[in-house]
């Protein structure tokens, strides 16, 4: 198997298993807002982006996604950066 440009596999089941990964994207709440909720500026609430993420069905693929490709800012999956930390921290 190879990537393209675009980052996508060459082969067909390459790039469905790449869509079927991030299709918790699609639906996800944060999809209908804004980034800078997100990823607010240093010292800014996060209280806001968590109660979002609480009531979205796709938090917990999305805390996945955020630990298996180490985001390290912003709010993912109802977490933020330093309790990420923490918790590969705690499952290490």
């Amino acid at each position: 198997m190879s990537i393209n440009t675009t980052g996508t596999s060459t082969t067909t089941s390459g790039v469905i298993s790449l869509e079927r990964e991030l299709s918790w994207q699609e639906s996800a709440l944060c999809a209908q807002t804004g980034a800078d909720f997100f990823f607010p500026a240093p010292g800014s609430s996060t209280r806001e982006a968590k109660q979002l993420c609480g009531a979205c069905e796709g938090r917990e693929a999305c805390l996945s996604y955020a630990l298996d490709n180490d985001e390290r800012f912003g709010v993912w999956g109802g977490l933020s950066e330093k309790e990420r930390q923490r918790l590969r921290r705690d499952r290490a």
